[in-house]
Formats: structure tokens, C-alpha cells, sequence
């Protein structure tokens, strides 16, 4: 099975930016895990992260049928970016959203995810293990086919 992990803006500073809220491992850090959890339970994994909402609708896209599923961490654009939940929808890959911190416990602006409304799983405040959980529900394939709302 082979997995995209996208992450967001800010999260290449993992370490740097508010290690209260997001800990003080990073970024390269939750790369190797990801990598060593997806060896573990034998899929195949690319990792992307970009800052610029463009290029992650563009890889999005790219991920048409080539991909089994996706995790994405939107970070900031969980809360503001229509059109990657569009480009969610448009290439219709199972996915399921990780954030690190428990957004629906943070600023009220937070609170509301667009990724959500495509997402077949939301997970928050697991930190790094988010992403294991995510990881976990696709080798055991508890996702089959896309959901399009």
C-alpha cells in the first residue's frame, strides 16, 4: 500500500516554534519516525511538506491514482484552505488528518478544520503518534475507497 504524508506550513520549524504546544523534537525527527513506523507495518511512504497552500494542491494532485492513501497535517490551512479540501475531494484518495496539538482545544479559530469534511478520520493531540495511528488504519485497511461528501 502506498501512503503520501503531507504536512504543512510551520512544521519544518518542529523544535523551534512553540515547543510547548508542539513539542521539542524535529522536523527531521518526525520524518525518520514516520519512515520507521511505515517500514514497520510495510507500506510505502513519501513525505512532502510545503508552506505554500499552491504547491501542496499541486501535489495533491500529482497523487492521482499513484497513491492509496493520505495523511495530511494542513497545519494552518486546516482552518482556512477550501481549495486543498477541494483538491482532496477532485482526486478522491482515502485520507486521514493528523495535527499534533488537540485543535479542539486551542483558539476558537481552530477549531474548524475544512480537511475535516473530506477526511475519513481526524486525529489530534497524539503529537508524532497522530501519524502513527493514521499510518496503522491504512495497513490494516480499515479505509476502503473514497468518500466524497
Amino acid at each position: 500500500m502506498k501512503i503520501l504524508v503531507i504536512n504543512g506550513p510551520n512544521l519544518n520549524m518542529l523544535g523551534i516554534r512553540e515547543p510547548g504546544i508542539y513539542g521539542a523534537q524535529t522536523f527531521e525527527a518526525l520524518e525518520a519516525q514516520i519512515r520507521a513506523w511505515a517500514q514497520e507495518l510495510s507500506l510505502d511512504v513519501d513525505l512532502y511538506q510545503s508552506n505554500v497552500e499552491g504547491f501542496i494542491v499541486d501535489r495533491i494532485q500529482a497523487a492521482y491514482q499513484k497513491y492509496d492513501g493520505i495523511v495530511i497535517n494542513p497545519a494552518a490551512y486546516t482552518h482556512t484552505s477550501v481549495a486543498i479540501l477541494d483538491a482532496l475531494k477532485a482526486v478522491a484518495i482515502p485520507t486521514i488528518e493528523v495535527h499534533l496539538s488537540d485543535i479542539n482545544q486551542r483558539e476558537k479559530f481552530r477549531q474548524f478544520s475544512y480537511i475535516s469534511l473530506y477526511a475519513k478520520e481526524t486525529i489530534c493531540g497524539l503529537g508524532f503518534e497522530g501519524y502513527h495511528v493514521a499510518l496503522e488504519h491504512f495497513a490494516e485497511k480499515r479505509f476502503v475507497g473514497p468518500e466524497i461528501v
